[in-house]
């Protein structure tokens, strides 16, 4: 499978100018496929084919005054900028037949400058390297400093530079990772748990672990309204504003980090404690229209699902989603009474059948776990068998040892 490991950049004031025309040119090229494909389709012609475009808007469009700076950049950013445009389209015909899973998408839309998040891709074709001293060296840009938090795995296939909202730089590596090593790797278990995620704690664990919610965007609340506040007074189009706008970005961006890390930690200890995890379809969409709707983005159960869905299949456990409308909080996981619906003021009552006590998270989680088929591993018996397909995510800076390890200083293999 693929992972993406990210590390912070901090190129030069050049670099940076640099790094900003390769982001202008890219923007640029794929705005005129877009325009290229919409006029074909006003005038009733077929779609130009990835080729034709790449002859009329990149080697023809340098060759005129107008277009003549594409020069100034890699060609396999523009020509990947390009793939970008084929694949948008590409994910919108298949939405629009009903053969790509998840929510409809609509028809590419044109980038802009002012878009909050800005990148360029090289493949193994630009002949980037990492230097001897560390730093990423990229064509017509330079050598960029890296601040490496660990070292890659295994040689990356090609890396992506980004620019976020809070105007920070990041390059992220796709590696091509071995399955058969990464499960050989962690260490064997006969554990399952069930997990029921909820706002006041979140996540329970069904062997009565509770793991209490960070909140992060309700403890950074006071701070994110005042710098709102302060961008609010400032007048639109001035510097004043475009540093405040700066500010209010990394007030979120340090919110997102804490939360990403928190779900990285948590996932990655469930991932070695147990092999088999059995979690809850929760409608987070429906959620998110509710009076609780903040708290739910706050919580970032989706987040948090997803990255155990990947670290599940890279190192060979098992993830059970049980469905949402199984009722985890009206059955007794001792005597298996329905007893009905609960409001959700009620956080622990007697069973009339049975006379048991029950903790309503803790015994949701038993419940998801015995209705995953889980509840059978503790005593010898096979996890229940199948994985759900991995999400290319970014991985976390606490991950697992790997072994062996590509070493920075080493020069990445160049393609003649």
């Amino acid at each position: 499978m693929q992972l993406r490991y990210a590390f912070r950049l901090y190129p030069s004031a050049a670099q940076q100018a640099s790094l900003a025309r390769a982001f202008g040119c890219a923007r640029v090229v794929f705005n005129d496929a877009v325009r290229a494909r919409e006029d074909a389709r006003e005038a009733g012609q077929p779609f130009p084919t990835a080729g034709q475009l790449s002859t009329r808007l990149i080697t023809e469009a340098k060759r005129t005054p107008e277009r003549a700076w594409l020069g100034e950049v890699s060609a396999v950013v523009l020509q990947q900028s390009l793939r970008d445009a084929e694949a948008a389209y590409k994910n919108f015909f298949a939405s629009l037949k009903g053969t790509r899973k998840g929510p409809k998408l609509g028809a590419p839309r044109f980038k802009s400058r002012k878009d909050a998040r800005q990148s360029i891709r090289f493949t193994a074709n630009a002949r980037w390297t990492i230097t001897d001293r560390g730093r990423l060296n990229l064509p017509k840009i330079g050598a960029v400093k890296v601040k490496w938090s660990r070292t890659l795995p295994a040689t990356p296939t090609s890396v992506t530079v980004v620019k976020d909202a809070a105007g920070r730089f990041f390059a992220s590596f796709v590696i091509d990772t071995d399955p058969a090593a990464d499960q050989a790797r962690m260490p064997a278990t006969d554990r399952t748990i069930g997990i029921d995620l909820g706002l006041t704690h979140f996540a329970v664990l069904s062997d009565g672990t509770k793991i209490d919610s960070p909140r992060f965007l309700r403890r950074a609340e006071k701070k994110l309204k005042k710098t709102q506040r302060e961008l609010s007074r400032k007048q639109k189009g001035s510097k004043n504003r475009a540093k405040a706008r700066l500010k209010v970005a990394r007030a979120h961006a340090a919110v997102a980090d804490a939360r990403r890390e928190f779900h990285h930690q948590l996932s990655t200890k469930l991932i070695s404690e147990n092999q088999g995890i059995a979690v809850e379809d929760l409608s987070v969409a429906g959620l998110a229209r509710t009076k609780l709707a903040k708290s739910v983005h706050d919580a970032g159960w989706a987040q948090f699902v997803r990255m155990l869905a990947y670290k599940a299949e890279r190192y060979g456990r098992t993830l059970v989603t049980i469905g949402r409308f199984e009722p985890t909080s009206q059955t007794c996981s001792t005597c298996g009474v329905k007893d009905g619906p609960k409001p959700l003021n009620v956080r622990e009552w007697t069973i009339s059948a049975c006379g048991t006590v029950h903790d309503r998270d803790t015994h949701a989680a038993i419940n998801v776990k015995t209705a995953a088929g889980l509840a059978v591993s503790a005593c010898g018996a096979p996890v229940r068998p199948g994985v759900i397909p991995a999400q290319r995510e970014e991985t976390g800076s606490h991950g697992f040892p790997t072994e062996p390890r590509a070493a920075i200083g080493a020069p990445l293999p160049e393609r003649s």
